[in-house]
């Protein structure tokens, strides 16, 4: 009996759109790191990027629990002594909507080489209107 082990000439890739809007977000980066990673097909090998695209418009409109939009901090650091810059979710909603998402769904992903590149088959928007459409995603939806 042989392992199936998937390839870059047997993968087969379909595209996903996802609509954010009242969605949570931590429940949202788990279903799309889950898609970008390949994790839903029965194919999946662990060392091989065999996972779909995805789309996700209306990031704008993603929603947190709790008192998480004052509490919640994101930091940036200039590389200079004192350069620590934090920003609340609020803030960072307001600034870069996409950025919330991006950043939630990138730390769900592999560090290294493969987490690189399946972080590029995510896209996000902060509006309804995506630049995919020639390729026909189809529409996931997301439980809770």
């Amino acid at each position: 009996m042989n392992t199936y082990m998937a390839n870059e000439q047997t993968i087969e890739r379909k595209w996903f759109v996802v609509d954010a809007a009242g969605q949570r977000l931590g429940r949202l980066a788990t279903e799309v790191a889950t898609v970008l990673r390949g994790k839903h097909k029965p194919t999946f090998t662990p060392h091989v990027d065999c996972g779909d695209y995805v789309i996700v418009i209306n990031a704008a409109s993603i929603e947190l629990t709790g008192d998480k939009w004052e509490k919640k901090l994101y930091y940036t650091h200039s590389s200079y002594a004192g350069g620590l810059k934090t920003k609340t979710a609020r803030v960072m909603l307001e600034q870069f909507p996409e950025r919330l998402i991006e950043l939630a769904v990138r730390g769900m992903l592999p560090k290294g080489k493969l987490g690189d590149q399946t972080y590029t088959k995510l896209f996000v928007y902060a509006g309804n209107e995506h630049k995919h459409s020639a390729q026909k995603p189809e529409v996931m939806v997301i439980k809770g």
